[in-house]
């Protein structure tokens, strides 16, 4: 008989935010590969009920929007194997013989939650890193921080690098709005960790280019961050700088392809998924070094070593040039950036639900 598999997609309920790609990726790949005739297990995959149907015929589905299965985990039915795709999800087997697999992406709470917030958030994710029979993390230094944070006891953890799927530049759609070029790209949610405000002052020093910050607003309690943005722009007269919403998947990949640069100063990265997908399209990045970005950046983006406005603005006039300059550097960077497409993400993982199963 087989084993029965479920994979949690809930964080489709945001299909914007990195945590909603990946979801994504991963239903993809189910889709395209996933037969259930001659797979080694069944699958079901947790996610909101809009996406039932989304990812093919050959998988079933689960709903995470469920009211009595968002607080009662004993509504669940049981599975041998459980795959947590994030460490966020609210969701966990129910079942002691259920085999859990429990991927990490960050612990970013250490930084950014009050202590209160801190100790609850770390209470949880201890438990979820108590009851997984397998750890994953998706980057180097993001182990290292379970390591030096989390009690492990005698489990291991294992590096397995998000997938980052291909964007399609034929789906590529100029955005309504009118586009001021040439441009700067940066994209992600509107909150503090992605220290976007250091860009205002490195734009006034470039009032011959424009910047566009693209996102999503965080939460109500860093609705204040994306509002001060906003208020400097305005009030310090930033004309080079359109701070503005989401965009569409279609409409991201035009910002990609027709940006000079892409900028990326966060402070607080599990992964750095943006850095990847802007050099699909063999642009140059620049970004800030901190926690997994100089891991996930290597050799192939160009470092702010701070955040002075003066300091950021010579690295760009010296690396731009160099990389338009040399034709072949954009070729490295979308060989570079395509090898984090592959299925070698997912084959890795299949190896532990077949591992899980014994």
């Amino acid at each position: 008989m087989k084993k029965r598999l479920l994979v949690d997609l809930s964080s489709l309920k945001n299909i914007y935010s990195g945590l909603g790609q990946i979801a994504l990726s991963y239903g993809t790949y189910f889709k395209e590969h996933y037969r259930k005739d001659n797979a080694p297990y069944e699958l079901t995959l947790l996610l909101p009920k809009r996406y039932f149907g989304h990812f093919g015929d050959e998988v079933k589905y689960l709903s995470s929007t469920n009211i009595f299965r968002k607080h009662l985990r004993f509504f669940f039915p049981k599975f041998d194997i459980w795959h947590s795709i994030h460490q966020l999800s609210r969701f966990m087997p129910n079942s002691k013989d259920t085999k859990y697999i429990l991927t990490v992406h960050d612990l970013n709470f250490l930084y950014e939650k009050t202590a209160g917030a801190r100790e609850r958030r770390f209470k949880r994710i201890q438990k979820k890193v108590d009851r997984a029979d397998e750890i994953v993390c998706i980057s180097h230094f993001t182990k290292n921080e379970v390591k030096r944070n989390l009690q492990l006891v005698e489990k291991k953890c294992k590096v397995i690098y998000n997938k980052v799927n291909l964007l399609d530049v034929n789906l590529a759609k100029k955005p309504d709005q009118a586009i001021k070029e040439p441009f700067f790209f940066t994209m992600g949610v509107i909150n503090k960790k992605k220290n976007f405000h250091v860009l205002l002052d490195l734009m006034k020093l470039m009032p011959d280019k424009h910047l566009y910050i693209v996102g999503m607003k965080a939460d109500a309690a860093n609705n204040r961050y994306a509002r001060l943005m906003k208020e400097r722009i305005e009030n310090e007269r930033i004309h080079n700088v359109t701070l503005r919403g989401p965009v569409s998947h279609k409409e991201k990949i035009w910002m990609y392809q027709h940006c000079e640069a892409f900028f990326f100063p966060s402070l607080l990265e599990g992964f750095g998924m943006p850095v990847i997908e802007a050099m699909q399209f063999g642009k140059p990045v620049f970004s800030s070094r901190e926690t997994s970005l100089h891991e996930i950046g290597g050799e192939f983006a160009y470092f702010w070593n701070n955040f002075n406005p003066e300091e950021m603005k010579q690295l760009i006039d010296e690396k731009l040039m160099q990389f338009y300059q040399n034709e072949s550097l954009a070729d490295k960077v979308k060989v570079y950036a395509k090898s984090f497409a592959n299925d070698k993400h997912f084959e890795e993982y299949e190896e532990l639900y077949k591992t899980a199963r014994d």
